[in-house]
């Protein structure tokens, strides 16, 4: 079964390059974006497009899905757990950097000022 864009757990974001990412928000479709599992027990079916802000151009097609074999599958699953694993802990380092800088900059906002 394809993916179902229907489904309200289905997503689709289309970048400045034009690359379009297709996925299940609960991560429930391994094999996003070709196909969602056939008993998907998350199925909801959208009720609306509330809030959504839908283009004029028309979505591009979706690729053809590749050949995968189990190991294939495997290993893009570990890579997927490697990558979650570490996010949080990148995502607080890049915020204290964040945090950092806006610290001296403030400070040298109000050196400035005092003159």
């Amino acid at each position: 079964m394809p993916m179902r864009e229907e489904c309200k757990h289905f997503q689709s974001r289309t970048y400045a390059s034009g690359e379009v990412a297709r996925f299940c928000v609960l991560d429930l479709a391994p094999e996003a974006p070709w196909r969602c599992p056939d008993d998907c027990k998350a199925y909801e079916r959208r009720v609306a497009d509330v809030g959504w802000v839908h283009g004029s151009l028309v979505e591009p097609p979706v690729e053809d899905e590749p050949s995968f074999s189990g190991e294939d599958i495997s290993i893009l699953e570990d890579a997927e757990s490697i990558v979650s694993a570490i996010a949080p802990e990148a995502l607080a380092e890049a915020r204290a950097e964040d945090a950092r800088r806006e610290k001296r900059a403030a400070a040298k906002r109000w050196w400035r000022r005092k003159r």
